[in-house]
């Protein structure tokens, strides 16, 4: 079964395809963790306030700051999973040329 998938695919059409799913696995994974992340820092902020009101100001400030924070974070994640994409050339050859024929 394997034979016939790989029989029409060469190498580089096959490492293309793995780097772009592992891109997309590892920005969705990051996209995902940031979504959490923020929601539980805006929940908690909520709470916080409905404890001390007067402190809404300072609650809002750092509740900006660290969700950028995480964003930030979030960010650099996509971007090194889109700048590694093209780079499992060598790695994904190298099982192809382990596996049995």
């Amino acid at each position: 079964m394997v034979d016939l998938i790989l029989a029409g695919l060469d190498a580089a059409s096959w490492d293309m395809g793995v780097g772009l799913l592992g891109a997309g696995v590892g920005a969705g994974l990051a996209a995902i963790g940031a979504a959490i992340g923020i929601g539980l820092i805006g929940g908690n902020s909520v709470s916080a306030v409905a404890r001390q009101p007067e402190a809404s100001g300072d609650i809002r400030g750092m509740m900006i700051l660290t969700a950028a924070l995480v964003e930030g974070v979030a960010l650099f994640a996509c971007a090194i999973c889109f700048l590694l994409m093209g780079n499992v050339t060598s790695t994904v050859t190298e099982i192809l040329d382990k596996m049995p024929k």
